[in-house]
């Protein structure tokens, strides 16, 4: 038998350690909060995100211990520090739905009612300086990102700063939204989601590299086959042609038009160009750095996950 990392539990076998969690969460929220393509149910809720709610809580309740802790040792009190999730995966795979599920859960704990959700789309370069160093086709790629930024940003919420700020990003632009940000003020936890949490970051002469996921007290990442997640952003591109597509000011406005046949070409070629290029070559080697791993069917359904061994 070959040794893991991991513990490996069927769905049935994590249901089972939701224990007593209460649901929460309703259709109505379910609604509001879901993706484009995600079947995503109260049955889902039920049986992967309530027992995982729980042992984030665990580990949050443990970190908030040990802070008490070290603020008795230390005869007085330091500044708050959030307990950081980060939460990867591939382009279309629903990690999105995935952090907004975990917030709204987490934020029903009575030990943490402040939960930040943080992408890190916020944080690629702006289109100007994608097209001037000729990645506007690699968008998505770790070159794309300011990655120092994001590692500032990280840093500056686990040192505990009052007041930590992140880019916006638009869909409907496709670019940075000037002088626009996200603040982030005191929160308990903070989901930090996006293609490259789990990726390194840049080499520096005579400084130790630093990774985002150092930060970070607690990792995930969403998994599936590559054939079903192409597939799965295929059905997402052609549904976007009916809703932000169609907005005359979208950045791909250019596809609203398109027929189904088209559409499906379309979403195939950039998928093979970009998206699945950027998965194998970049994404998919740092599931294993990954605390968890949600691995999902054909059906967008979890049907095993994995937790890293302490």
């Amino acid at each position: 038998m070959s040794l893991s990392p991991y513990l490996r539990f069927s769905r049935d076998e994590w249901a089972a350690l939701r224990a007593d969690t209460p649901l929460t969460l309703t259709d109505h929220d379910l609604d509001r909060i879901r993706g484009l393509v995600e079947r995503i149910s109260l049955g889902e809720v039920e049986e992967v995100y309530l027992p995982l709610s729980r042992l984030l809580n665990l580990y949050v309740a443990a970190v908030q211990g040990l802070y008490r802790a070290t603020s008795t040792f230390l005869g007085h009190r330091e500044h708050k520090v959030p307990f950081l999730i980060g939460l990867g995966g591939s382009v279309a795979v629903g990690k999105s739905t995935t952090a907004r599920v975990l917030r709204e859960l987490l934020a029903r704990w009575p030990n943490t009612p402040r939960v930040d959700l943080v992408t890190t789309d916020g944080f690629l370069l702006p289109t100007r300086v994608l097209e001037e160093r000729g990645l506007m086709q690699r968008k998505g790629f770790p070159e794309s990102y300011d990655v120092r930024a994001l590692l500032a940003f990280v840093r500056d919420l686990k040192a505990g700063q009052d007041r930590v700020t992140s880019p916006v990003y638009s869909h409907l632009v496709y670019d940075i939204v000037p002088g626009a940000e996200i603040a982030i003020e005191q929160p308990d936890i903070v989901i930090v989601e996006g293609l490259n949490v789990l990726q390194p970051g840049p080499a520096v002469p005579a400084q130790p590299r630093l990774f985002v996921s150092d930060f970070f007290d607690f990792t995930i990442y969403v998994d599936a086959e590559t054939e079903h997640v192409r597939g799965w952003y295929v059905e997402r591109f052609k549904k976007l042609r009916g809703t932000a597509f169609s907005d005359p000011t979208s950045y791909f406005h250019r596809y609203a038009a398109l027929t189904d046949n088209e559409a499906d070409a379309t979403a195939r070629r950039i998928w093979t160009d970009i998206n699945e290029p950027n998965l194998l070559q970049n994404i998919l080697p740092t599931r294993d750095r990954a605390d968890l791993v949600l691995r999902k069917g054909k059906d967008h359904a979890v049907e095993e996950v994995r937790l890293r061994k302490l």
